[in-house]
């Protein structure tokens, strides 16, 4: 509980992964990445509950290892194409039949394994404190991957993917941007319910310095590897 809000983790885990087989159970330092996330629950005090939502019997046995509470995803939702939206959405409803209503829900994925306990209290203090709807954690983008640098092709032929990229000529000329990193999405309980959405003109945005992966391929996996070490 923070600032008497009640907290509640969903961490979303399907067994369908087109890239990895299994992501969510993949391996760093011998812990899968839903022992990671678990374990990472466990040493948050103010995480009032936390449910693993998954369709994968493998991945349910693992989630139940370390202590979590399971939601059974039904097929219409275990799709590569369902938004997570729903999967909060479905979560809450099923562990809210049980449980008193919480007030603000956090989605924690395996796949970014890199988190730390006061990232995601300050998170969700900016949440409450500033009176958002949502809070999606972000990472500063490297110039190199700026949208005015970046080219899409037609025919073959280059073009510039912004108006801008064109009169791009040095480095100071970039604004800063950002990317969310999936570390963790922050969301008032009644704006989810209500909107179904995850963001609206009054999310804020929660910069993360430290490095940060969101694994989608074996190099991804080998790189949150180097940094977790």
């Amino acid at each position: 509980m923070i600032y008497k809000n009640k907290i509640l983790a969903v961490i979303p885990a399907r067994g369908g992964s087109k890239g990895i087989k299994l992501k969510n159970l993949k391996k760093i330092n011998k812990k899968s990445l839903v022992e990671i996330t678990a374990k990472f629950v466990s040493k948050c005090d103010f995480i009032d509950f936390a449910v693993l939502s998954t369709d994968h019997p493998k991945i349910a046995r693992e989630g139940k290892k370390f202590g979590l509470s399971i939601i059974d995803r039904p097929k219409k939702l275990s799709g590569d194409k369902i938004s997570d939206v729903n999967v909060l959405i479905h979560a809450t409803s099923e562990i809210e039949k049980k449980f008193k209503k919480f007030d603000v829900i956090v989605m924690l994925h395996p796949t970014s394994p890199l988190r730390n306990i006061n990232d995601l209290r300050k998170s969700i203090k900016l949440l409450i404190s500033k009176k958002y709807d949502s809070v999606w954690t972000v990472s500063k983008t490297d110039t190199k991957f700026h949208p005015d640098k970046q080219l899409i092709l037609k025919k073959n032929k280059i073009k510039f993917f912004t108006k801008k990229g064109s009169k791009i000529i040095y480095r100071q000329q970039l604004s800063n941007v950002y990317h969310r990193n999936s570390n963790a999405y922050v969301v008032k309980r009644d704006f989810l319910i209500k909107s179904q959405n995850l963001i609206s003109r009054n999310t804020g945005a929660f910069i993360i310095k430290s490095k940060q992966v969101s694994i989608d391929t074996f190099e991804d996996l080998e790189k949150a590897k180097k940094y977790f070490n």
